[in-house]
C-alpha cells in the first residue's frame, strides 16, 4: 500500500482489483491502463491484468498506518462492483470501524448497489461517500447519493467530458473537478468546469480542481504536467468542513 499521487487524498487502499465499464467515463479507464501496466512489470496481483480479483490479504494494510490518513478505497476497482459479496464489504467496513483514526474516501458509479448494502448498515462517521459524474448523463448518481447518511458525501466531476448543467447539491459537502489523462484523453472545456464552481460557490459546497489533464485550459493536447492545476488563476484545493 503505496502514499498516493492522487492530488485529494494522501493513501490507496485496493481489497478489490479490476471492474466493468458502465458509463461513458470508463472509456478510457487509468486503472486498466496502471493494472496492465503492473502485470509487465510482474506484479503478482496483476498476473492476471484488469481482472476482477478479491484479495484479502491486504485487509490488514490500514493497521500498518499508525499516522491519520486519507485513504482513497479501491483506487484499481469501484468498492461496490456488483461481483463483490456483502459478506467481503462486511470485512472492509470492519476493517474501517476498528481504524477510527483515518478517513476513507469511497467514490462509486455504482451508488444504487451502495444504497442497498448501507440500507441495513451503519455507515461510520470515518467514510466519506462519493459518486463520479462525468456528464449530464449520469446526474441521477446525485440524487441517490443525498439519500444515504454518509458524513461527508462528495461528487466526483472527472474525467469531466461534457456539460453537467444545472445540480443540486444540497446535502453535498466537497466537489472534486478534472480533465483525462492519458494518450487517448477527451478534452475538458473551460466553461464546463466553471459552471460547477460557480455552483458550488452559490450553494456552499467545498471545490478542489485537480487537474487539467492531457488537454489544457487552451484546448490543446500536452504533457499533463505542462497543464498543471491552475483554474481561475489559482489552485483550488478546498477540503468539506468535518466537524
Amino acid at each position: 500500500m503505496a502514499q498516493s499521487k492522487i492530488d485529494w487524498t494522501e493513501r490507496v487502499w485496493n481489497p478489490t482489483i479490476g471492474c466493468q465499464k458502465v458509463s461513458s467515463g470508463c472509456k478510457n479507464c487509468y486503472a486498466e491502463t496502471f493494472a496492465k501496466r503492473l502485470q509487465a512489470m510482474g506484479v503478482k496481483d496483476y498476473k492476471d491484468g484488469f481482472k476482477f480479483k478479491i484479495l484479502p490479504h491486504r485487509l490488514e494494510e490500514p493497521f500498518k498506518i499508525h499516522k491519520p490518513s486519507k485513504f482513497f478505497v479501491n483506487s484499481m476497482s469501484d468498492l461496490f462492483y456488483e461481483e463483490i459479496q456483502y459478506e467481503f464489504l462486511d470485512r472492509v467496513l470492519d476493517v474501517i470501524k476498528n481504524t477510527p483514526q483515518h478517513i476513507y474516501q469511497i467514490l462509486t458509479k455504482r451508488i444504487e448497489v451502495a444504497t442497498d448494502y448501507f440500507s441495513k448498515r451503519e455507515i461510520l462517521p470515518n467514510i466519506w461517500l462519493g459518486v463520479s459524474v462525468e456528464n449530464c448523463s449520469v446526474k441521477e448518481r446525485i440524487e441517490c447519493l443525498r439519500k444515504i447518511e454518509a458524513k461527508i458525501r462528495f461528487v466526483s466531476f472527472e474525467p469531466l467530458i461534457g456539460q453537467v448543467g444545472k445540480v443540486n447539491l444540497s446535502g453535498i459537502h466537497w466537489a472534486i473537478a478534472g480533465g483525462e489523462s492519458g494518450v487517448k484523453a477527451r478534452p475538458m472545456k473551460k466553461e464546463w468546469a466553471k459552471e460547477i464552481f460557480d455552483q458550488c460557490e452559490r450553494q456552499g459546497v467545498a471545490f478542489f480542481f485537480k487537474q487539467w489533464g492531457t488537454f489544457g485550459e487552451d484546448e490543446v493536447k500536452r504533457n499533463k504536467k505542462l497543464n498543471g492545476r491552475t483554474f481561475l488563476n489559482r489552485e483550488w484545493n478546498e477540503y468539506p468542513i468535518v466537524t
